[in-house]
């Protein structure tokens, strides 16, 4: 049976215009999904947001919505337009938007997990591609625009906070010297600055060491869903995965459930 194309937690009673998502943090790896990969169930889920969903799991009880993704980030990336298909990596591409993020193997359909490790044996079909896009992007971005819709009518305003992790340690930033959390607002053009002000305070007065948009300004979601002039905040925040997660084993730390809280 083919799981659902994402999970909806809503509160019981809505508290602000704030809705929070995950669409990096599905973990729903079908069998067949594997068998056409030459990488184990361990390198697979190397560019996954382990646990992210966990994490933010008690939005509802703080009065928001909390939509989160089912299928892998491997499988279909919803942090990207649906028109970043991969020639090299699906047959029968005519038509592409070659972004950076598609050149580099990592369009809405992934031909590449992190450190470059090739995902599949061979090509897929434009067919298969197209049924990924139709089961999974398309019904979570419906959802992500009806819910921003409501709260924007309710509130006057919708704050979308898009929720992922970053590795401890990157050819950008040592181990020893990466941030713990970095929030991306494309330079100011997906929120008001006083979103990311009052967000960056926050996870300040926690004693986290906070950067904002460098190396990660944002994806596809706060650019697409982020207008401002018009009540739609988009912000993206980067949770580093050494502070509650072991990135050898992708299993919870002890740490995990006191990072949650």
């Amino acid at each position: 049976m083919r799981p659902p194309a994402y999970h909806l937690a809503m509160p019981v009673h809505y508290g602000s215009g704030v809705v929070f998502a995950s669409p990096h943090s599905g973990r729903d790896y079908s069998d067949s999904f594997l068998k056409q990969s030459v990488l184990d169930r361990n390198l697979i889920r190397s560019s996954e947001d382990a646990f992210v969903d966990q994490l933010f799991a008690c939005a509802p009880d703080h009065g928001c919505a909390f939509l989160h993704a089912s299928a892998p980030r491997a499988f279909v990336d919803l942090n990207r337009n649906n028109t970043e298909l991969d020639s090299a990596v699906i047959t029968g591409v005519t038509k592409s938007v070659y972004t950076p993020r598609v050149l580099s193997g990592l369009g809405v359909i992934p031909r590449v997990v992190s450190n470059s490790r090739a995902i599949y044996r061979g090509k897929l079909t434009l067919d298969e591609a197209t049924k990924r896009l139709d089961q999974y992007w398309r019904p979570y971005h419906t959802r992500l625009q009806s819910l921003l819709s409501a709260a924007q009518a309710s509130f006057g305003q919708a704050i979308l906070i898009d929720c992922h992790s970053m590795p401890s340690a990157s050819v950008t930033f040592p181990a020893s010297a990466r941030p713990e959390f970095i929030l991306g607002d494309r330079f100011g053009g997906s929120c008001d600055f006083r979103v990311t002000r009052c967000a960056r305070q926050v996870i300040s007065n926690l004693k986290y060491q906070v950067q904002l948009n460098r190396p990660y300004a944002g994806g596809f979601i706060t650019e697409h869903y982020g207008r401002p002039a018009d009540q739609f905040h988009a912000l993206q925040i980067e949770i580093n995965r050494g502070l509650y997660l072991n990135e050898q084993s992708l299993e919870r730390s002890r740490r995990f459930e006191s990072f949650k809280a």
